[in-house]
């Protein structure tokens, strides 16, 4: 085990690393340079309380992150390890939503622990990138991957379940990035057009059925803040006093911080004007005090590992890595882009956090399990060319 992990250690990708730990770092400035004020005025907290659960957060992240990279990802295709992450992902989903097992904070569900909480549409974003790259693998390499009954109808339909369960909690914006990853997956598994086309009805007709059962649910579901989303969304200075208070004060945030913005530290909007500033708008801060050379540091940053998968897609012959890989960079492109589009007004905002900066154990700690998949498969394509 040692000679396998030191040999891959010489192949290993310090730009991929280099990027996402300067994320993490810088979010966690801004984790702290944004939540001082909300901690100590809303909850009575010290200043870095925070800042403190965030660098626990992170050490663990990092931890997780050296755990995937070194750890082959071949496992993943084994069908105890799809059968036991998938059965786990569907057993937390239910407690969450048909028993209730936890909290909820907004749109998001979570599973309360002895040590943290834990948000189950974040893991299942995880699992089924997983899932949907181990399965049309396997089905690759049996040479059955264009079978509709063997190979699309069985992974569609866990699909199916975790999309549905996701949405009853109404987390619209995992919903989404769900979906969405598991179609980048299924476009890079060497499935023909005709399939992928019979495919795509067939995830359209499951939307069709959860968008029937939610209209059947709507009163429950769609509760007045919830719904307050898209109506704020329309016009958000309608709504200035409620749903649309958030959006606005975004705006006078990314507006304030011009060119170069107000400094570290000296943001106005933190002061109790923007709601949860740590969370998914930390960008507005971020732009507020550090103005367009900040913001463009994150979307960088982000925008470097999002191509680097691609990159690392396409340099890899293993149809298995090249799925994990798609996968892995477009959760992180898709859900940068939900929440800059909420922030910014472009979509609807849905509660969805800016991977490696804004406040949430559960994200980071999951995208770094994520991204070093990523990084394992980037070493071990490297070794393979090298040998």
């Amino acid at each position: 085990m040692k000679s396998y992990a030191k040999r891959l250690f010489r192949h290993f990708d310090f730009p991929l690393f280099f990027t996402y730990l300067v994320l993490c770092l810088f979010g966690l400035v801004m984790i702290y340079s944004s939540s001082m004020v909300w901690a100590v005025n809303r909850y009575g907290w010290e200043p870095d309380k925070f800042f403190n659960q965030q660098l626990f957060s992170v050490i663990i992240a990092l931890l997780a992150f050296f755990f995937t990279a070194f750890l082959p990802y071949k496992l993943y295709r084994k069908k105890y390890f799809m059968v036991v992450t998938v059965a786990v992902m569907l057993v937390l989903l239910f407690l969450v939503h048909f028993i209730g097992f936890g909290g909820e904070v907004g749109s998001q569900s979570w599973i309360k622990l002895p040590i943290g909480s834990l948000q189950p549409s974040e893991l299942a974003k995880i699992v089924m990138i997983i899932y949907f790259a181990g399965v049309f693998a396997n089905k690759y390499k049996a040479g059955t991957i264009n079978s509709i009954n063997t190979a699309i109808v069985p992974p569609v339909i866990i699909l199916g379940f975790a999309v549905a369960s996701v949405m009853m909690e109404t987390d619209i914006g995992a919903t989404f990035i769900i979906i969405a990853t598991s179609i980048c997956v299924m476009a890079t598994s060497g499935i023909n057009i005709k399939t992928f086309w019979k495919l795509s009805l067939f995830v359209a007709g499951i939307l069709v059925l959860v968008g029937i059962i939610l209209f059947f649910s709507w009163d429950t579901v769609m509760t007045g803040s919830r719904m307050g989303r898209f109506t704020a969304y329309r016009d958000p200075f309608q709504y200035i006093q409620g749903s649309g208070l958030q959006i606005v004060n975004g705006y006078i945030a990314i507006g304030a911080g011009g060119l170069f913005g107000l400094g570290l530290g000296n943001s106005v909007q933190k002061m109790g004007y923007l709601p949860e500033p740590h969370t998914d708008f930390i960008m507005s801060i971020i732009a507020e005090e550090l103005g367009i050379f900040g913001t463009i540091l994150v979307i960088g940053g982000l925008g470097f590992l999002v191509v680097r998968a691609f990159w690392i897609a396409l340099a890899t012959k293993d149809p298995h890595a090249r799925m994990l890989a798609s996968g892995v960079g477009a959760l992180i492109g898709i859900q940068t882009f939900i929440n800059l589009g909420g922030v910014t007004g472009l979509i609807p905002l849905t509660g969805v956090t800016l991977p490696f900066i804004s406040y949430g154990g559960t994200s980071i700690i999951l995208l770094s399990l994520a991204l070093g998949v990523l990084m394992n498969i980037s070493m071990i394509t490297r070794y393979e060319k090298n040998k």
